[in-house]
């Protein structure tokens, strides 16, 4: 690996549970000499990169990072990043494909793609607020919340979806989506639309939202719903990576077995 390689790699050691880390854990957790690691720094801080604070002689990440962050949004927006791969899960599936967001405590849909050819498309509008107790993207958001969030969230009466779904129900339905690593439903929301999600998270993987499937229930079968899951579980790791979360292992391997 080369000298820009080694220097980078040192800024994937700050973390939020180690945002401060000092030279001689550093080149510990680099497996690098001091010398070495000193060199790579002082490099790092000329850029901004990092920065030295003065009280305890540690490194933390520099004020260049916010600038680089920021340019990397306003170049390509969240939702612009995530469009070509909900296209490309639209097309690998034959079925509406969409993302939806946590926003002021509902879920909100962010964007959303129709595959190219089909028979019927499931409709879907960027004003739609998913309801959690009847949507898959509800369930895979649900199952990854703090049990506080839950039972706030399901303490709320809806009268959103044309099946009732009780907070029993709900909660039946979080298990099996922690227990296999993504949600299911089948006319909860809309009468004959079969719904597919699997949960997006944060840099400290808190969840922030789900990537899901509205299918036409009537056109699915076994291997549909194979190959539904599998494109669904590829898309959902490469959305987490490029918004920066951070998935559970557990999850990850799930989805990649799946994939």
């Amino acid at each position: 690996m080369g000298t820009v390689g080694k220097a980078l790699d040192l800024l994937d050691l700050f973390t939020r549970a180690r945002p401060q880390v000092g030279l001689s854990d550093l080149a510990r957790l680099a497996g690098v000499n001091k010398a070495t690691c000193y060199r790579l720094l002082t490099e790092l801080a000329s850029r901004g990169l990092v920065e030295q604070i003065a009280a305890s002689r540690e490194y933390r990440l520099g004020p260049a990072l916010i600038r680089l962050a920021r340019l990397r949004d306003a170049a390509v927006p969240a939702r612009n990043a995530v469009m070509p791969l909900l296209q490309a899960l639209a097309r690998a599936t034959g079925e509406t494909a969409h993302l939806s967001q946590l926003a002021g405590g509902v879920l909100q849909t962010l964007a959303f793609a129709y595959p190219a050819q089909t028979g019927v498309a499931v409709m879907m509008d960027d004003a739609d607020i998913l309801p959690f107790h009847a949507t898959a993207s509800g369930a895979a958001v649900l199952a990854f919340l703090p049990e506080a969030e839950v039972t706030r969230i399901l303490a709320q009466t809806s009268r959103a979806s044309p099946v009732t779904t009780s907070a029993d129900a709900v909660r039946s339905r979080m298990a099996r989506v922690a227990e296999r690593g993504w949600a299911e439903t089948q006319s909860t929301f809309e009468q004959d639309v079969q719904g597919f999600a699997m949960p997006l998270f944060d840099d400290s993987a808190a969840c922030i939202g789900a990537v899901a499937i509205a299918a036409a229930a009537p056109r699915q079968t076994a291997a549909t719903q194979a190959r539904i899951t599998g494109a669904l579980a590829s898309a959902a790791l490469e959305i987490n990576r490029l918004w920066g979360g951070k998935v559970p292992d557990r999850l990850e391997t799930l989805w990649r077995k799946a994939a």
